[in-house]
């Protein structure tokens, strides 16, 4: 999506204060410019603060459902491609590009606890520069979606800052979409 719309919530909807990723609700009814939609995910602005509304709750800006499908391995495990796929689908609320396209995803492990088969995801991520405030909201989003992937137990998001990130640790295809190539 690229210009704005002004959208009145259908409903109840539970939102992440940009840049602190505080929860608030906002009630139905409400009007909300609706900015971005990418991902599944969506940008508004109420109120001149700006929020990010999950997929799962598109139906409040009268949009369909995000639904991710995936195939839950009997063995209890966690299927990484599962878990890129889901990274995918999480872009900065500033940039239409995915976290994964931009290089912010440093380290993808799987901890599983021999005594329950609890998986834990671990998931070492960086910010586009070090002062960027989208950091919590990024955070948080990423563990409210990782956590959806079968056989995930609890998500555990580190960030860090080095080394640093820098433009070449995007995809081409970022790149060539941000003109930065």
């Amino acid at each position: 999506m690229q210009s704005s719309e002004v959208v009145i919530l259908a409903r109840d909807v539970d939102a992440l204060l940009v840049p602190h990723g505080t929860e608030v609700r906002l009630p139905e009814g409400a009007f909300v410019t609706l900015t971005q939609s990418l991902g599944g995910a969506y940008t508004v602005v109420v109120n001149g603060n700006m929020l990010r509304i999950d997929g799962a709750d598109a139906d409040a800006l009268g949009r369909q459902r995000e639904v991710m499908t995936y195939e839950t391995p009997a063995d209890g495990s966690v299927n990484m491609t599962d878990l890129d796929r889901t990274l995918a689908t999480i872009f900065d609320p500033e940039i239409p590009v995915s976290i994964l396209d931009l290089g912010l995803i440093y380290k993808k492990e799987v901890h599983t606890d021999a005594d329950d088969g609890f998986n834990t995801v671990y998931i070492e991520m960086t910010l586009t520069a070090p002062g960027c405030g989208m950091g919590p909201v990024l955070v948080e989003e990423v563990k409210r979606r990782v956590k959806r992937v079968p056989n995930v137990g609890s998500v555990d998001v580190e960030l860090v800052f080095d080394p640093p990130w820098d433009r070449h640790m995007m995809t081409e295809e970022a790149q060539l979409q941000l003109g930065v190539y």
